[in-house]
This record gives C-alpha cells, structure tokens and sequence, in this order.
C-alpha cells in the first residue's frame, strides 16, 4: 500500500468511533501511536509521535475482542457444519457484518474498507488484461473455480440450518464471500489454537514492509483458553472485566455506554495475562515514522496475489520462467526432438527445475540472477552436435555423471557462463 509523502491526521466520526470501541473492548494502545490516513486511497498506517526503543509494549488485545469462530454469534451454526480455518472465519465476518450496528464488532467493522482489491475479485476481462503471461494468471482463475464450489458446498447449505441463526442469502452471497476472503487474506492473524485464526483490530492497522519489522505481534504466552475465557457474543455472555457487554441483544445498552467515553487512549498494563496479546517494538522507530508490521519475506506475485499490492524494490521479488517456455523457445530454433533430446540429457546430469503441481520452472531472482539448472539447460541446448554425442556417451558410462561437472570441459565452460551471467545480469 503506497502512501503519500505527507498524510494528513485523521479525524474522522469513523475513527473516533473505532477509537471508543476499542476502549470499551480493553484495547490499549500507546499514547505515541498516531492514526493517519491517506485520502489518496482512503487507507489507514499507524506513525509515531515519539521515539520507540525495542522491547516497548505500544499495544495490549484482549482475544475477547477479537472477531474469531469462537466469539462470532453465528459459533453454533459454523460448528453445527463442522466448518474451521478460514472458511469458518469467512462465516463469522460475513454474519457480524449482516447485523450493522447491532454488531459487538460494528465499531471495528465500520473502520474496513468493503474488500481488499486483490485479483480474486478482479473482473474476468481485467486478469486477461493485466495478469496475461504471468504466473498468477492461470493460479487466480483456478482460485475462483475453487471457491465458488466451496460457497456452493459449505456456505449455501447453511440457509437451512437448526442452530437457532437465520442467516439472509444477501449477505452470504458469492459476491460476499469473496469480499470476507480478501479482508480475511490481508488482516488475520493466528491467535492460538482455540480461536484459531481471527480478525485483531488496531493489529492490521499497522502496513507490511518487507525485512523492516518495527513491530511484532504475540500473544502472551501459549495456553489454551478455556470455554470461559470466550464466551462472547451470541451466548447469554455476560460482560467481562473490560466493561463492556457484546451479546448481540445488548448494543443499545453498549452504543449508550460508548457515548460517555472520551477517544484517549488506556494506560497500558504489561501484565502476563494469557488472555491478551501484545504488539512490542523489535527495532528503533524515530519520531514521526510510520511503525510497519510484516507479513513476511514474499515477492511481488505473493503479494498481490494474497494482499492485493505489490512493493517497490522488493528484494524477494523474482521472475518465474517456465520450462515449457524454453522449449518453445528452443523448438522455434531447433526441432521439437532436438529440444526433447537435450531436456532428456540435462535430466541425466541430474538437474531439474522448481515444481509446483504440474509445472516446472525456473526463479530469476530481483537482481536478475538466474538459477544455475536454467543456465546449464540453455548451454546444453547450445551444444554442437558433436559436444552432444561426446556428453551423452560419457553419460552412458557407469559412475561418469557425478564426476562431469569436475574438471571437464563442461565444467569449465558453465564456469564461463556463470561468470558472464554475474557481470551482466537479466534485465526485465
């Protein structure tokens, strides 16, 4: 997510509303964290106004008031269906987002945007358009097909269940599903083995950039907790230490509670309490930086394809060239048999591609360097056919194949082709 060189602090009815939910539900934050957004494209980061040394405790969460498969009011029906993972989390989001504000989490929901642009909810026409000749391309298409026969196989049954929810087919729609998907792909979190995954709000506040974690997201310590510790929402749940009620009945009495709240922010408790997690700062963060998060150490495709946006200079980005793509390269040139013939000579000398299903293919990496199998298989297929016949014969020798790439000629001439690979990389 790209950001202006000079957000402006928001102070919008949407944030100060998140910012009394957030009090209400015992989420506390550091009075340093500044929420900004950037009306370039309606997003939301997180800056400091202060110095942040590591080992600083900016955020406390109690899994209460996070919106899990255990807090959500629809838990009878996705236990009923015997639904977990993301597809009961899908379940959860879609049913509080149907209640409006009779929701425990409207405060929270009503700070997200409808869906995350990722290419799962592109039209047809523009994953032709922009993902043509990429390896996303064939993959987006496939995920479509596959979640659509998943809402037709676990979610649609759901409009007849007993569990006591009625659930409105608008609001568990297709169309719908896909929206929850993109949220849930770009905002969960694990939160331990009985919530499973979950939607933590203030977390997924805070925006990714590759090896440049400022801040780290834990729970406590590891436990299970116990049907007590989340009883929420949907229960006769009565309300917890954090003073506040968030059983589906009780919103008028909560929305009543939330006006008597002022937007500060709580002092933070660094207490051992297995029930709340923590957001620590791991790295020095001066004053008026933005504070990161990371989703990890992906490239490009990763991320657009789970998190709908891709980040400059990406030192994980790489380009993926299909082995089928050097054939068709080679067979242009050559024929199909001659191009078949050298595959089947590479394999012999035990090189192979990276798979993935049924492909093969090779990674170039950011700084244009491709994998040595790709530039093995491209000298082979360079080789005259007198080298071709004096390689396959060695081959054709017991115990030769280890010992070619040693002090032979061939040894010596990828040599050269590596070296000429370092001094001048693939542009793309």
């Amino acid at each position: 997510m790209l950001k202006p060189s000079s957000p402006a602090v928001m102070s919008t009815r949407q944030m100060r509303a998140f910012k009394r939910w957030m009090k209400l539900n015992g989420i506390n934050h550091s009075d340093a964290l500044q929420f900004v957004q950037h009306h370039q494209n309606d997003a939301v980061s997180i800056n400091t106004l202060s110095d942040l040394h590591v080992g600083d405790l900016v955020a406390t969460i109690p899994k209460q008031s996070c919106l899990t498969m255990k807090t959500s009011g629809a838990r009878h029906v996705i236990e009923d269906a015997g639904l977990d993972g993301y597809l009961g989390l899908s379940v959860a989001l879609m049913y509080e987002k149907s209640l409006g504000p009779d929701s425990p989490w409207f405060g929270y929901l009503q700070l997200l945007p409808q869906f995350e642009p990722i290419p799962l909810l592109w039209s047809f026409d523009e994953l032709d358009a922009l993902l043509s000749g990429t390896e996303l391309h064939k993959i987006v298409k496939e995920d479509r097909a596959l979640i659509n026969e998943d809402w037709r196989e676990c979610i649609l049954p759901l409009f007849d269940s007993e569990a006591g929810v009625k659930l409105n087919p608008d609001d568990f729609s297709v169309e719908q599903y896909l929206m929850a998907k993109s949220l849930i792909a770009s905002r969960s979190f694990m939160i331990d083995d009985y919530h499973g995954f979950g939607m933590v709000p203030l977390a997924d506040l805070f925006n990714h950039k590759t090896d440049a974690e400022d801040v780290h997201f834990t729970s406590v310590a590891s436990h299970s907790d116990s049907e007590e510790e989340s009883k929420v929402s949907g229960d006769d749940s009565e309300a917890s230490g954090n003073e506040f009620e968030i059983s589906n009945n009780g919103s008028e009495k909560k929305n009543e509670y939330e006006n008597n709240v002022d937007d500060s922010g709580s002092e933070l408790d660094n207490s051992d309490d297995p029930a709340v997690m923590q957001m620590i700062i791991v790295k020095e963060v001066e004053a008026g930086a933005e504070v990161f998060n990371t989703y990890g150490s992906m490239g490009n495709a990763a991320l657009l394809h789970r998190y709908g946006f891709t980040e400059p200079a990406n030192p994980y980005d790489i380009i993926n060239i299909d082995l089928e793509l050097v054939l068709r390269w080679s067979s242009s040139l050559f024929s199909s048999r001659y191009s078949r013939s050298r595959v089947a000579l590479w394999r012999k000398l035990d090189y192979s591609g990276c798979l993935a299903e049924n492909s093969e293919y090779f990674e170039i990496s950011s700084d244009g360097k491709p994998e040595i199998e790709l530039l093995i298989l491209l000298y082979v297929m360079s080789l005259s056919e007198k080298e071709y016949n004096d390689l396959s014969l060695q081959l054709s020798t017991p115990n030769t194949c280890n010992k070619l790439l040693t002090g032979t000629v061939l040894s010596r001439k990828v040599q050269i082709i590596l070296d000429k690979a370092a001094k001048a990389p693939i542009t793309t």
